[in-house]
């Protein structure tokens, strides 16, 4: 049409990238601005979101009449089920139409007066982007400390509260991790801190409550830049860890909380290709471990010489077929979160007599998972159960007796009937005859004839399983008459560890080809309308949506690509950004090894775009993404524009006061949720 916008056209500015294994020329390099100041960048971008707005003002009565529905779905006001620790019971409320919660306590029971923590609604004022990131109230009760984030880029500012006054002390510990872990005296906290370049965190700090931030003692230096840190206080409270992590590899270290000079001790050294989890037992620790397991087991040691395997006892072998994917000692038993299936459940195991039962859950429960379990010395395990059809249902279970206690289900205000929907789990056969995972919500009164649209959602990197559960905004699409799709593919841990193996690494573009083989046995099976197919992805799952776009652009109506990792090889190939060493063993190390360079040279999506029909595409990102650059989902629209055939839009919305996750708070999301089934819906036709 003649009054249509016009996109924003990129410069082309060829620049030369050379590496070990080959060079190639990107028009586009000068799009990256790692201060994000460069006045040209600004404005490119905010000539994309000008676009964007300019080609979804025709659909703007819709984007309000979405926002309203799923806004709708979320309760106004709304309480957290209550978690003992250390004499107090935690709620987190929100009060009617604010953004973020208010964290509180009431000491001893329910029934006395609520103490407020803090009010992130509060904190989040002026801020055009906030993220509280982790709370941790001192073991005397007496301090909080708490991690926030006003600029998008998990830079947290660490601050203390003094819970008495009220008053927030002039300690300011500042570009750090969202983690943190008490000493026994209060007045010690560990905290992580970060390179500022890379934004990985490197060296955990111990800081004095009351002296400079430039004496904090250095604990801890991580030299693998391959490794993330994490820090914990053990349910029990007698320990202080720290977690060094991989994707292959962990060890951890323990020091008692209440050692004035906090002695860390390796637990297990580490060791490639074995990943470990611990908590403490009494005199032993508890290990979920992958050594002679490939699918982990649980075994016990002294704590003394847990790090001889010739003293662990096994509680609970490896079975074939059955994932171990985490576990909650407690005095008298063992909590277990395994796959089966492709299925979360729960196993008990007793300590005194070995037996061992299975959850069973009370109503259709597609995933099952552990709650807050916050005290160690109780027989009452707290778990949630869900589907794609039911909202979370959280529980006590008393794992003795087997009676369980239902606290609280998730509410949906507004028309909403689980019994209006159709939950399928099934699975489909891809190229290589193996069978795929797929978990499908539909309203009941949808006929699987071939006709309705179909919106397909997928993950499958790192090891990260996409389990069946309730995802309140897309009703939104399911009551239009969508067939929503979750296809669990390979990259993930959903059938065990060899599900992610063939998923990583020279077996990455299996991802891609399950995905694309679900999407045709859908089709095939009568569950989608062919003409009407859209897909969906996020971070890592924005790549494998961008190499679908290139591999099966003609059975796709239109893609969203929400912060996608497109430009996977460049990344790959520069040390100096955040992530990129700790992903060799995701991805492979291109500037090392030939045949990682030519693997992710195949299908990174940047790279691949040629000349030809493409779908339409809706791509998002946020300026200060610490996780994937803001600059490469902005190139990646711009070579779409250059080099397609067809006339379909490419949309990019930018934030540029957001980072990887978008907006933070409730309501914001929901817009940004808005825009995305606008444009989905325009596509489908259905108004």
């Amino acid at each position: 049409m003649p009054d249509t916008p016009t996109p924003p056209r990129a410069a082309k500015r060829p620049r030369r990238l050379r590496s070990p294994f080959g060079s190639r020329t990107d028009p586009y390099y000068w799009l990256r601005d790692d201060t994000r100041q460069d006045p040209e960048v600004l404005a490119h971008l905010r000539a994309e979101n000008a676009y964007t707005t300019a080609m979804l003002e025709p659909h703007a009565p819709l984007v309000r009449t979405l926002y309203s529905e799923i806004a709708g779905r979320i309760p106004q006001a709304d309480a957290s089920v209550p978690v003992r620790h250390n004499g107090y019971w935690y709620v987190t409320r929100v009060a009617p139409g604010q953004e973020h919660p208010v964290h509180t306590r009431h000491p001893g029971s329910m029934e006395a007066p609520e103490e407020v923590l803090l009010d992130a609604s509060e904190r989040a004022q002026g801020q055009a982007f906030y993220d509280l990131g982790a709370l941790e109230v001192s073991p005397d009760n007496r301090l909080l400390a708490f991690a926030e984030d006003t600029v998008g880029r998990q830079q947290y500012i660490i601050r203390i509260r003094d819970l008495d006054t009220g008053e927030i002390l002039p300690d300011i510990l500042g570009n750090a991790e969202a983690e943190l872990a008490w000493a026994d005296d209060s007045r010690t906290l560990l905290y992580i801190e970060k390179d500022p370049l890379t934004l990985l965190g490197l060296r955990v700090r111990s800081h004095t409550i009351g002296t400079p931030v430039a004496d904090d003692q250095l604990v801890f230096e991580q030299e693998d830049d391959s490794f993330f840190l994490a820090l914990e206080r053990s349910r029990s409270g007698r320990f202080l860890f720290i977690i060094a992590e991989s994707t292959l590899s962990s060890e951890w270290r323990h020091a008692r909380s209440d050692d004035p000079q906090l002695e860390f001790r390796v637990a297990v050294p580490q060791e490639r290709g074995h990943e470990y989890q611990l908590e403490d037992r009494g005199g032993h620790f508890i290990l979920r471990t992958n050594w002679l397991a490939q699918d982990f087991r649980i075994v016990e040691a002294p704590i003394a010489c847990v790090g001889d395997r010739s003293t662990w006892r096994e509680l609970v072998p490896a079975r074939e077929g059955h994932f171990i994917s985490g576990f909650a000692a407690f005095e008298r038993h063992l909590a277990i979160a395994e796959r089966a299936e492709g299925l979360r459940r729960i196993r008990v195991y007793a300590f005194d007599d070995g037996r061992e039962h299975l959850i069973d859950a009370p109503d259709e429960a597609l995933t099952m998972f552990l709650g807050e379990n916050d005290e160690q010395d109780t027989g009452t395990l707290r778990y949630v159960h869900t589907s794609p059809r039911m909202p979370p249902g959280t529980w006590d279970y008393d794992m003795a007796s087997g009676e369980r206690r239902l606290l609280k289900r998730e509410s949906v205000p507004g028309r909403f009937d689980p019994d209006d929907y159709v939950v399928d789990f099934i699975h489909a056969t891809v190229r290589d005859g193996t069978r795929v995972p797929v978990s499908l919500l539909r309203r009941r009164d949808i006929p699987r004839d071939g006709t309705a649209p179909l919106y397909q959602y997928a993950y499958g990197a790192y090891g990260v399983s996409e389990d069946p559960v309730f995802r309140p905004e897309v009703l939104s699409l399911v009551d239009r008459g969508f067939v929503h799709a979750v296809a669990h593919v390979r990259g993930g841990q959903e059938l065990g560890r060899h599900w992610y193996e063939a998923g990583r690494l020279l077996g990455k573009p299996r991802s891609f080809e399950d995905f694309i083989d679900v999407t045709r046995f859908l089709v095939a099976e009568g569950y989608a309308d062919p003409q009407r197919v859209f897909g969906m992805g996020e971070s890592a799952g924005g790549l494998l949506i961008g190499a679908v776009a290139n591999l099966a652009p003609a059975e796709y109506r239109a893609l969203v690509a929400h912060v996608p990792f497109v430009d996977v090889l460049t990344s790959m190939l520069d040390k100096s950004l955040p992530l990129t060493c700790n992903e060799y063993d995701e991805w492979g190390d291109p500037g090392a090894s030939r045949e990682a360079f030519d693997c992710i040279r195949a299908y990174s999506p940047y790279d691949r775009v040629v000349a030809q029909d493409y779908p339409a595409l809706w791509v998002t990102t946020g300026l200060w993404d610490s996780q994937v650059q803001y600059w490469e989902p902005v190139k990646w629209v711009a070579r779409l524009r250059e080099r397609k055939t067809d006339d379909r839009p490419v949309l990019l919305r930018a934030g540029l006061e957001s980072g990887h996750g978008g907006k933070t708070g409730r309501f914001e999301h929901c817009r940004e949720i808005a825009e995305e089934y606008a444009f989905i819906l325009w596509q489908a036709g259905v108004v």
